[in-house]
This record gives C-alpha cells, sequence and structure tokens, in this order.
C-alpha cells in the first residue's frame, strides 16, 4: 500500500509539471515516466484486488466507510427513506401473523375492545384517529407522498440522462492552456495561459475574433448582464445591444472588450495580478476583483474608479461569484470569505463569514485552486479531492459529495446549470477525465460523461438553446464544446454516458463521520529511500502544494 501511495503522489506532481509554461530537461524525463507509473500502479491495485485482500483497490476500504456512513446517517436523502408509515403497518402485519394470539389472550382483547368502543364515546378523537379521517391529511402521510413523488421524479431525471447523446467539437485556436471560459448567447469566450482572449460562434465552431492586448496570462473572464451593457454602451455611443467581456490578467489589468468590434473600451489597472473577478449587478453595477496576494478589491462600473481594497486572505484569491448582492471568494489556502454589496460609493463591500482552512476542512490542497458555486445557504466547493465539498456559509457547517469512486481522483472544477450540478473528475492513476452530473438540490448523482482522450478539466461553461438542449464547453489543454443532440434522432453521439456504481453507494456524508479522512491525498513520501525518488522528487513537493497551478499561471 506504501508503494501505491508513492506511485500516486508522483502522478500527482507530474500532472501539476505538465501544466507550467517552461520545463527543465529533468522534469521532461519525469512527464516521459508518466506511462510507465501508470502501469506500475495498475499492477499493484490488481494485486490488491485479488482474493487474498479484503479491501479491494485501494480506495475500496474508504468506500465501504463511507457507504456505511451514509446508510447510518440520520438524515438520510429522500431516495433513500422509505416511506414511515408503510414499514409500520407491514412490521404489524408480520408480527400479527407469525405471533398465533392464544384464547384467553383473545378474551381478553375482545374486552378491553368493548372498553376502547366506550372510551371513544366520551374521549376527544386522538392523532391516529385524526389521520384515519379521510376529509382531512395526516402531515405524515403529505411528507410520504412528496418523498414518493421525489423518488419518482429522481428516477425519471436519471432515465432521461442515462439516454442523453452529446457531439463534441472543437475549438482550436489557442496555443496555451485554456484558463477561463463564459458563455454569450451563441458565443464562447476563452481566456488562456497564451495571453490573448478568444471568441467563438458555437454553430460553425469558428474563431470569431482574437482579442489581444493582454501581455500577461488571461486568468478569468465575466460577462455583465445586458441591461448593465446598455448602459456602458450609451455612454461610448454604441449599439444597446452591444454586450461587453471583462477579462482579469497577470499583468495587472482588467480589460473591457466590446464583442461586436472586438476593441478594448476600457482597462483598470489594478497594481495586483488579477486572479479572479466577477460582475455583481446591484444599483450601478460592481467589478469585484481578486489577487495573488489575497486582496479583495471592488470597482465602480459607473466610473471605474477603486471603491475598496480589502486584504481579505492569506493567499492567492482564485475564485469569486456572486449571488445577488452577495459575493463568495475562495483562496489558494482554503479559505471562503462572504460579502455583502450595500452599494456605496466608498466600501460597498461589509464581510459578513470568514471561514478558514480549519472550518472548510481543505487544508494541504493539492494545487491550492478552490473553485466556488454558491446556491442559497450552500456554497460548493471544487479543491483537487475526489470528493466535492459543501459549506452551509451562515453557520459554517460542512459535509461533502463523492466525486469520485477511488481517491486518485481530482476535481478542478464545480458549475451549476438549472437543476444541474456539474463537476469535473480527472482521474491521476489513468488519465481519464469525466463530468459528473447531480440533481439539485439533493445533490444525488446521476450518470457521468466521458470521451476518447478528454483532457484534464480546468474549467467550464454551461448554458441551454432555444429549444431547451445543454450545450457545455471545457478547458484546459484543449477547448471543447458539448452540445447534446435530440433524444429522437438516429444520429450517434461521441459522449460516452455511464453511470458509477461506487458514486452511488456514498451519496453525500457529514463531516463529523469523515474527519478523519481529510487528509488522504497529502501524504508526505518521506519514506522513500529507495529510486532517485526522494531526491529528484521532493525538489518539487512545493509545486504539488497550494499555489502550484496558481504560479504556472502568472509565469
Amino acid at each position: 500500500m506504501g508503494e501505491v501511495r508513492k506511485l500516486q503522489k508522483k502522478l500527482r506532481q507530474i500532472e501539476n509539471l505538465e501544466i507550467k509554461i517552461t520545463l527543465t530537461p529533468e522534469e521532461r524525463f519525469k512527464i516521459s515516466r508518466k506511462a510507465e507509473l501508470r502501469s506500475r500502479l495498475a499492477q499493484l491495485q490488481l494485486q490488491l484486488s485479488g482474493p487474498q485482500q479484503t479491501l479491494g483497490i485501494v480506495g475500496d476500504g474508504k468506500k465501504e466507510k463511507m457507504k456505511r456512513q451514509v446508510e447510518n446517517a440520520p438524515e438520510a436523502l429522500p431516495s433513500q427513506m422509505p416511506p414511515a408509515s408503510k414499514i409500520h403497518k407491514g412490521e404489524k402485519e408480520s408480527k400479527a401473523q407469525a405471533t398465533p394470539v392464544p384464547a384467553a389472550r383473545q378474551e381478553e382483547a375482545v374486552g378491553e375492545a368493548e372498553i376502547g368502543r366506550q372510551r371513544e364515546r366520551t374521549e376527544p378523537a386522538k392523532v391516529s384517529d385524526y389521520c384515519r379521517d379521510t376529509s382531512r391529511r395526516c402531515p405524515d402521510f403529505d411528507k410520504e407522498q412528496q418523498l414518493q413523488q421525489q423518488e419518482a421524479e429522481f428516477t425519471s431525471l436519471k432515465a432521461s440522462w442515462e439516454k442523453s447523446k452529446f457531439r463534441l467539437r472543437l475549438l482550436e485556436g489557442h496555443n496555451d492552456i485554456v484558463t477561463c471560459v463564459v458563455a454569450v448567447d451563441n458565443l464562447v469566450v476563452s481566456g488562456s495561459r497564451d495571453t490573448t482572449v478568444k471568441v467563438w460562434h458555437v454553430p460553425t465552431a469558428t474563431e470569431q475574433k482574437n482579442l489581444g492586448g493582454h501581455t500577461g496570462g488571461v486568468t478569468c473572464l465575466s460577462a455583465p448582464p445586458p441591461e448593465y451593457c446598455k448602459r456602458l454602451a450609451w455612454s461610448l455611443s454604441l449599439s444597446d445591444k452591444e454586450r461587453f467581456i471583462l477579462s482579469g490578467s497577470a499583468d495587472c489589468n482588467v480589460k473591457i472588450w466590446a464583442l461586436s468590434t472586438g476593441q478594448c473600451v476600457k482597462s483598470i489597472y489594478t497594481f495586483n495580478a488579477v486572479t479572479a473577478l466577477c460582475f455583481v449587478p446591484e444599483e450601478d453595477g460592481y467589478i469585484i476583483t481578486g489577487s495573488d496576494g489575497g486582496k479583495v478589491q471592488a470597482w465602480s462600473w459607473h466610473s471605474f474608479q477603486n471603491c475598496q481594497s480589502v486584504n481579505a486572505h492569506q493567499e492567492a484569491v482564485t475564485s469569486i461569484q456572486s449571488q445577488g448582492p452577495l459575493v463568495f471568494s475562495g483562496s489558494a489556502e482554503g479559505g471562503v470569505s462572504v460579502w455583502e454589496n450595500r452599494c456605496s460609493d466608498r466600501d460597498p463591500l461589509m464581510l459578513l463569514h470568514h471561514w478558514s482552512s480549519q472550518v472548510t476542512g481543505l487544508r494541504g490542497g493539492v494545487d491550492g485552486r478552490l473553485t466556488l458555486s454558491p446556491r442559497g445557504d450552500r456554497v460548493f466547493l471544487a479543491y483537487g479531492q475526489a470528493w466535492l465539498k459543501i459549506l452551509h456559509w451562515r453557520t459554517g457547517a460542512t459535509s461533502r459529495v463523492t466525486n469520485h469512486s477511488d481517491i486518485t481522483g481530482v476535481t478542478d472544477c464545480v458549475h451549476q446549470t438549472g437543476g444541474l450540478l456539474i463537476s469535473s473528475c480527472y482521474d491521476l492513476a489513468n488519465g481519464e477525465s469525466t463530468l459528473n452530473l447531480f440533481s439539485l438540490p439533493q445533490c444525488q448523482y446521476l450518470v457521468s460523461l466521458a470521451w476518447p482522450d478528454a483532457p484534464r478539466i480546468l474549467c467550464f461553461a454551461a448554458w441551454t438553446t432555444g429549444s431547451g438542449d445543454h450545450r457545455w464547453v471545457t478547458g484546459g489543454h484543449n477547448l471543447t464544446v458539448l452540445e447534446q443532440l435530440p433524444s429522437s434522432g438516429k444520429q450517434r453521439g461521441d459522449v460516452t454516458v455511464r453511470r458509477d456504481s461506487g458514486m452511488d453507494s456514498c451519496l453525500q456524508e457529514s463531516e463529523g463521520d469523515t474527519e478523519g479522512d481529510e487528509d488522504t491525498d497529502d501524504y508526505e513520501d518521506d519514506d522513500d529511500d529507495n529510486d532517485e525518488g526522494k531526491d529528484s522528487w521532493s525538489d518539487h513537493a512545493e509545486d504539488g502544494g497550494s499555489r502550484s497551478w496558481l504560479r504556472c499561471v502568472l509565469q
């Protein structure tokens, strides 16, 4: 088992090396050994899964533990909860059939029944009698009906997704890693480490515009709503149908681009490398940026002046998202802050909560790139682990949803669209990349989508067409569009739709049950006294630490 962990760590370090801009000869040699290490890992896992082993392939022991935790959880998911009244009724019937009643007890029961009938005439109706009243409904009965309806809806949704088909389109043009994507109508806008922002027309899979102007890698994008674009267009004497895109870069600039012309209409110098941004559509509108040093800043959409600068996090801000007047920021060290926009000219952001890595449980992440997606009182967090973390941001309570049936899975991004939660998963052991779909709000696993030679997915965007079909775009080493095909059509899909039975058995866990497993992926390799492991791999241990991906982007 120790060698398995060492191989997993080396593969993780190789994946982090591959997204660096420049590589030394030593690093290239390590990358060339990836296939060899994966083959050796597969052999060891096969040996561990033999009949002499009880835990099976590495990770199965943890999976069975997680399964037991879910089954014993006091608050099971709706689909796991059989109707209480039916169980109660069945138990009574089975007991009545299994145990014959003696004659003396029958006479005694007849007497008690007569006494009971006399009491009914003088005593008020009990709760059980109320439930029998056909003119009224028992709350337990209503709850049972609601659970049955939810389970039926989930079963129907799962069946429809199992039959879904997608066509793939590769958008070729970037010559480096795609770090961010956003969808605007039928357009996809992508930002890359090659310093460019590109605009793509999805129906024809063609590049429309190449927006060059940044001198550093593009790290983040955001699309203001149409009504705020209209205000800016009026001030610039452009068409009121003009759409704008915001791009942030390691060159310390936020640029505002007009999509129709491809021109940069405004550039904001932030004095810090911009690593995350979002647009807050409240009052006159605000641009919120995060920096590589942990600073969160607010900028007026009306005047483009700085309204506020706060040293909010200890490490780089890697994700910022808005939800109404609320702003959520996540950082490389695993902390999450929740802000309220008070719509003022000075200091509009008021800190509501800050949850450190000790609370979120995201300590010592594999690549220090936290991605978040808020929904109501919950925030879904992806942090390079084999699961998704759920933070209840008002209370600090946490839970997690399994996103891979083995510990070699890496989750890089999470996204919501409609009633779906979509997360990426990359298997370090075999190099396979998938998209996992969950139904909301229960976070029940639906299906996984995979396709040949799918690279590690570092960013994701989603939207629906006028007919209600899904279109998604994934970014990383490739920029790929997934277009949902009509279910009634005869055309074959390019995407494989499958179900991972290991994820069915471990849907959601409370954090208290899994606290001991937090740092499963962040083991140390200090006992490696064999091969060149200790010397040649430990020099890049920091690269697999909290800021490796971000450093790659900012170079």
